[in-house]
């Protein structure tokens, strides 16, 4: 018997306002410098809004430099609000609704006319109210999608499940979405000829609630305190369909999500501190074909607090295969909440669920119903910054970047920002080599022939700008490079961060030191030597290598007089070139760098030799 994964996934945002959700307290995820109102700024939602339920948001601490760490003391950040006392009214933080709207623009989703909020009655000891205030009938966001690279790798486990039995746990990864249909249908995408395909995981839901607060346990104590601070954060809980079927899916929808978070500036979305956690429900249940209806769902099982994707790769995966052993054996799925074991890789049970919960959920009745939402996303339509996957696809195409660096430049928004300024740079050079070979030009070919010369001068032109295209494409890698690999390498040995790369060299020397490395004005570590300087110093890179003497030495008769000389003193290695052994020429071309400091150029040197030697 084969058996189809079905998981669905529930993620939590912590968004990265100034203040908390319905108070003025400091929320500890958006405290910067600078301080910060949160209101609503659309007129369509205060016209909708009494005037007492749209004060202002304000961080209570607006100290200059102030910033929260996560070792803060316990219960600082409270006050009667969020702790629930007797009397207390929340207030909506209008920054936290414009987050999340603009995260369900960014994700395709369609946005609520109307939306308000609801009472979510539990208890907890880390929910001082004895409710949490959430969204439940009427979320700000619902029906979108966020679309994921997959491998054909999964394309072929699809094909062969349908034939093969899978081992070891005799589970299908078959594709088809929890409705029948085909969950891998996609486009090719650019891909470096790796074969990846777009999916869509479909997104049901995006509403915002607010955090709890934190249990503490000391050890050896018998008893558990409550750190108050985070309770009231705002959180934005996003609901995916369950197309999900595969760890290594739901790892990269978590990746996608939160690049795409950190893009719109709505949280940092570190899984390590807390700020996106995530849940995942899995069930198997029998495979079916496009004509057949879905089988019925297998029993649900709930995985907890997953805080990295390596974990939510690994857990799904396991849980995939525990539940298709215990099917195997005969044995029912029991519906429980498990949480991971990292140390011993598998899932652990936490408590067993009896049946669905009753929250027993009802509009809060102190706060007023959010109005015209759909009005006011239009305005926040004009704030959606390009995403992730246009990024990948536009770096690729207009600086012909590989996979590789693209990926780099995407994980890394300042980076990337800063790479364009300095192809900005670049573009507008004008000390490459963008010329045709002597004579061939249209004064000497057209002989005042005028209708050859309009023929002629398109073509000059054409092949001029593929020249100059074919040239920039060289440097924009060569300027990838080295910003990838050799700005962190000199980082590291000056001991100095390479976050403010801006502010120790400037596009425009950056772009100049491009030029240079790229006509060989200096050497391999000669550059090396120049962009460590101009690191340490700020200094524009032409004036180190004059302090620094630099240049790189090609003139063909300073270097035919120290190759003679090397020839002359290494007889031995000029007789095994001569022998045909092609080591002993870069043995002499390395002796001329030596006896240059490193200044030679080795390419010039090698022609020198070859004519030398072969006379």
């Amino acid at each position: 018997m084969k058996y189809q994964p079905v998981i669905g996934m529930e993620v939590h945002v912590q968004l990265k306002t100034k203040s908390k959700m319905f108070c003025g307290c400091q929320n500890g995820l958006g405290l910067e410098k600078e301080s910060n109102v949160a209101v609503l700024e659309s007129e369509a939602l205060r016209s909708e809004c009494p005037a007492s339920a749209m004060k202002p948001n304000v961080a209570v601490s607006k100290a200059e430099g102030l910033r929260y760490e996560q070792g803060a003391k316990p219960n600082v950040h409270i006050c009667p609000v969020c702790t629930a006392q007797p009397g207390s009214l929340p207030v909506i933080n209008g920054e936290a609704v414009k987050m999340v709207i603009k995260t369900g623009l960014a994700l395709d989703c369609k946005i609520a006319e109307d939306s308000f909020f609801e009472r979510k009655n539990y208890f907890y000891p880390d929910l001082p109210k004895g409710y949490q205030i959430s969204q439940y009938q009427k979320p700000l966001c619902y029906e979108g999608y966020l679309e994921i690279l997959v491998n054909n790798r999964h394309a072929e486990l699809v094909s062969a499940s349908r034939n093969e039995t899978p081992k070891p746990s005799d589970i299908s990864s078959m594709g088809g979405s929890a409705s029948g249909g085909e969950a891998l249908a996609g486009r090719q995408v650019w891909n470096d000829g790796t074969g990846e395909n777009l999916r869509k995981i479909r997104i049901r839901r995006i509403h915002l609630e607010e955090d709890t607060g934190k249990l503490i346990h000391p050890k050896g104590a018998n008893y558990s305190l409550v750190d108050f601070n985070r309770a009231g954060a705002p959180l934005m809980e996003l609901v995916t369909e369950p197309d999900v079927k595969l760890g290594e899916e739901a790892k990269k929808f978590c990746q996608e999500l939160q690049l795409i978070l950190r893009y719109l500036g709505v949280s940092d979305a570190d899984m390590e501190k807390g700020q996106m956690r995530c849940e995942v429900n899995i069930s198997l249940r029998q495979p079916t074909t496009n004509n057949q209806r879905p089988t019925e769902l297998g029993t649900k099982v709930e995985i907890k607090n997953l805080n990295s994707f390596r974990v939510v790769e690994k857990a799904i995966d396991y849980e995939i295969k525990r539940q298709g052993e215990l099917l195997g054996r005969g044995e029912k799925i029991i519906q429980e909440t498990r949480g991971w074991d990292d140390s011993k890789g598998e899932t652990y049970s936490q408590r067993i669920k009896e049946g669905a919960r009753d929250y027993r959920y009802f509009p809060e009745p102190d706060l007023p119903p959010l109005r015209r939402l759909s009005t006011y996303s239009y305005q926040l339509k004009t704030e959606i910054p390009e995403f992730p996957r246009q990024k990948r696809e536009r770096l690729a195409s207009e600086y012909g970047l590989p996979k590789n660096d693209v990926e780099v430049f995407v994980q890394n928004k300042d980076l990337s920002e800063y790479f364009e300024e300095v192809c900005s740079e670049l573009t507008r050079t004008e000390h490459l080599s963008f010329r045709h070979s002597d004579g061939d030009s249209p004064k000497d070919l057209i002989n005042n022939d005028e209708i050859l010369r309009g023929v002629y001068l398109e073509e000059y032109r054409r092949a001029r700008d593929d020249k100059k295209n074919e040239e920039l494409k060289k440097l924009y890698k060569l300027a990838a490079n080295y910003l990838i690999t050799e700005i962190p390498r000199a980082a590291d040995k000056l001991e100095v961060c390479n976050y403010d790369l801006k502010d120790r060299i400037n596009p425009e020397n950056f772009a100049e030191f491009a030029v240079i490395v790229f006509k060989e004005i200096v050497s391999s570590s000669g550059a090396q030597i120049l962009l460590e300087e101009m690191f340490k110093t700020g200094i524009d890179p032409t004036h180190v290598i004059e302090t620094k003497n630099l240049k790189q030495v090609g003139d063909v008769v300073t270097l035919g007089t120290i190759v003679d000389e090397v020839i002359e003193k290494n007889p031995q290695p000029v007789e095994d070139y001569k022998k045909g052994k092609e080591a002993s020429l870069q043995f002499l071309v390395g002796q001329v760098m030596k006896k240059t400091e490193g200044k030679a150029n080795p390419h010039v040197v090698a022609e020198i030799l070859k004519k030398r030697l072969t006379k």
